[in-house]
């Protein structure tokens, strides 16, 4: 083994090159086309990351949103997603993140974003909180890494 693999290997996943979100998503879903859901997490600034969200509902009507993180927790402006104003993400550890969505001040949800250990599937875990802090509903999703 090389130095620098014994030093990639010592480094969290997160901060080696080729961060292992970075790429494309599509939810896993039984609604038939046109309906989907893609994520797209690139490269932001030294350290972030950008994450896109491109949604197309049944009738083939697509919205795009997006927001960029530093895993740092601050909330963070979101574009394009009329539900949604901030976004703050903060890295739990190597494979999972914590995303709290706002509206206006008020958070509206709190999302677990794990990564498996193959890299090769995101699962996410959607708390919704009815604006008192309060957890109203949950739901899963599961997004696989588009090739």
């Amino acid at each position: 083994m090389t130095g620098v693999a014994l030093v990639l290997l010592a480094m969290p996943l997160w901060a080696q090159p080729g961060n292992p979100r970075f790429g494309r998503w599509k939810l896993k879903s039984d609604a038939p086309p046109p309906a989907s859901n893609i994520m797209t997490y690139e490269a932001h600034g030294t350290a972030g990351m950008k994450v896109t969200i491109e949604s197309v509902n049944a009738k083939g009507d697509t919205t795009r949103w997006w927001y960029v993180t530093d895993f740092d927790g601050k909330a963070m402006p979101v574009s394009g997603n009329p539900g949604q104003s901030h976004a703050a993400v903060r890295r739990i550890d190597e494979r999972i993140n914590e995303i709290v969505n706002a509206k206006d001040g008020v958070v509206t949800q709190r999302l677990t974003n794990i990564l498996s250990p193959d890299g090769n599937t995101i699962a996410v875990v959607y708390m919704r909180d009815d604006g008192s802090g309060r957890t109203s509903s949950v739901t899963f999703a599961t997004y696989e890494r588009v090739r």
